[in-house]
């Protein structure tokens, strides 16, 4: 039998568990998607953004690679906005889209995109056109290890339709079963002085990113922070939660600008950063980087990061192995242990006829199972979030890495489609809502059991929160009013019903929990400005 360009590009897939496909194809694709095998699963998205959230949330939630299929390079173009939070998240996709025949590229006939490769970046770690069909197995090959290795992310390749039914190479044969595997444990030199200054450090302090979660290494850092009876902020902007929010080292989520950063590690002479950037910043309030007298060493897998730092020495390494070789080897410290955190504050009341977020988040923490999987794209409700929530499981919570719009309704999906045995909660601002609602059919037509909360306050909250950073005062474009997301779910075939008060809100969380289908909740909420 002869073997073609499709059927070992499928063989490689399964080889390395991308049997699952998020995609919304066009006429550019369907060569490849033609005798679909049986052992493959295909997810349709309604929008290539929220095909591209949908990937990112599995990758994420899943641990591995998810693989993508756009089409051409106007469904590449809709997919950039999602791909931005993919970067910063490091998640492993491997994206493929459908290029014009080989003999008609360079006419610039429909759907040809002209220089393929570089329509993604700098979105991507790697992208390519083969140069030839024989080199299309290969070629998805290295992507496939492009995206997996070091620092992870998403790779991007282009392929003629009319590469897929020829013949493959025999030197084909080699790629199904080849692995590639990175190794960065630190040098004992290292280690050695690692743990001498850790060990005569007066105030030590860590930061943890979400690299320290996506390795699977939050145990580990619970060990450090108790041998060195060290405070535990995470970096700003947390994309996901390293570390349990009601440890007694837990501080924290760090504000996002130079001044507030620089002030909070002031008094510590010694700060680990591990698992994140230094720093990335996001409001623009100006100060000092660094204290005088404090020193930070920075862990880290991505060597980008680590260049780009503007002060402390870097260290590009496994998270996971520094982490777990750290809490092995410091000393126990005769340092007093912090104190038990406070109880959790009892919630504001909301008015009449809104709840108040952090109600919301009081009813999630007391009303929903343990293990329960939070994405999070609520962007001016964020210190309710961190104040009332206990998480304490790894990879519990999933938020838009670069910030871009759109992750949070498909991402849900996505990564309930990664967990069968947890179940996940988005929880949707009603304006990011909007970039990503047709994620709501697919959740619908592949019964997905995932839960759309949708904070409705009518307002964009956290543009509102930056007119007053920037002192813009009452601009156009901050509200959207006369949202109706029952009727819109319905629409979709997701059941729905709007709440507005904490007893009604916990009766429709647990029917929703009790189902084995989606279901939305709008919740009328009050905005605290």
């Amino acid at each position: 039998m002869t073997r073609t360009v499709r059927s070992e590009t499928m063989e490689i897939l399964r080889q390395h568990n991308l049997t699952t496909i998020f995609g919304n194809p066009g006429s550019n694709e369907l060569p490849f998607l033609q005798d679909f095998p049986e052992d493959f699963q295909y997810i349709l998205g309604l929008h290539e953004g929220a095909v591209i959230s949908m990937a990112d949330g599995f990758a994420q939630a899943s641990g591995g690679a998810a693989f993508v299929n756009l089409h051409a390079a106007s469904g590449s173009g809709n997919a950039m906005g999602g791909l931005t939070n993919a970067v910063y998240s490091h998640s492993p996709l491997v994206i493929t889209a459908g290029q014009q025949v080989r003999s008609m590229v360079g006419l610039e006939a429909m759907l040809a995109s002209v220089d393929a490769p570089t329509l993604p970046k700098p979105l991507v770690k790697w992208s390519a056109e083969p140069l030839c069909p024989e080199d299309v197995p290969r070629s998805i090959s290295q992507a496939i290890h492009t995206a997996l290795l070091p620092a992870k992310g998403p790779v991007y390749v282009s392929i003629p339709y009319d590469d897929w039914d020829k013949e493959a190479p025999a030197e084909a044969r080699h790629l199904a079963g080849r692995t590639s595997v990175a190794a960065q444990e630190l040098p004992a030199e290292i280690v050695q002085d690692l743990v001498v200054q850790l060990n005569t450090a007066r105030n030590p302090v860590l930061v943890l990113g979400p690299e320290v979660d996506a390795d699977d290494a939050n145990e580990f850092a619970v060990a450090l922070a108790e041998k060195l009876a060290a405070p535990v902020w995470i970096a700003p902007s947390p994309s996901r939660c390293p570390f349990p929010t009601r440890h007694r080292s837990f501080r924290g989520a760090l504000p996002a600008s130079i001044k507030d950063i620089s002030n909070i590690l002031g008094d510590h002479d010694l700060v680990l950063v591990v698992g994140a950037p230094v720093f990335r910043y996001h409001q623009y309030v100006p100060g000092l980087y660094l204290q005088s007298g404090t020193r930070i060493i920075h862990l880290t897998g991505d060597a980008g990061e680590a260049a780009r730092a503007p002060m402390g020495d870097s260290i590009v390494t496994s998270v996971r192995g520094s982490l777990r070789t750290l809490a092995e080897a410091v000393d126990q410290t005769s340092r007093r242990q912090l104190p038990d955190l406070a109880p959790i504050p009892a919630a504001s009341e909301g008015s009449f006829n809104a709840v108040h977020p952090e109600a919301v988040f009081e009813t999630l923490r007391t009303t929903a199972p343990k293990g329960t999987v939070y994405v999070k794209e609520s962007t001016s409700t964020s210190a309710a979030f961190w104040q009332q929530m206990d998480l304490d499981g790894q990879g519990s919570y999933f938020f838009p890495a670069s910030g871009g719009l759109g992750f949070g309704l498909p991402a849900t999906v996505g990564a309930q489609l990664a967990h069968k045995e947890r179940r996940v909660i988005g929880i949707i601002g009603d304006g990011s809502a909007n970039y990503g609602i047709t994620a709501l059919w697919t959740a619908a037509q592949y019964n997905v059991p995932c839960i759309f909360l949708i904070m409705k306050n009518g307002t964009y909250g956290a543009l509102r929160g930056f007119s007053k950073l920037l002192g813009t005062g009452e601009t156009p474009g901050l509200d959207v009013p006369g949202l109706d997301f029952v009727q819109i779910a319905n629409g979709y075939g997701v059941p729905a019903e709007s709440v507005s008060t904490p007893a009604s809100l916990k009766t429709a969380l647990n029917k929703a929990l009790e189902s084995n289908r989606p279901s939305l909740i709008e919740i009328n909420t009050q905005f605290e400005g």
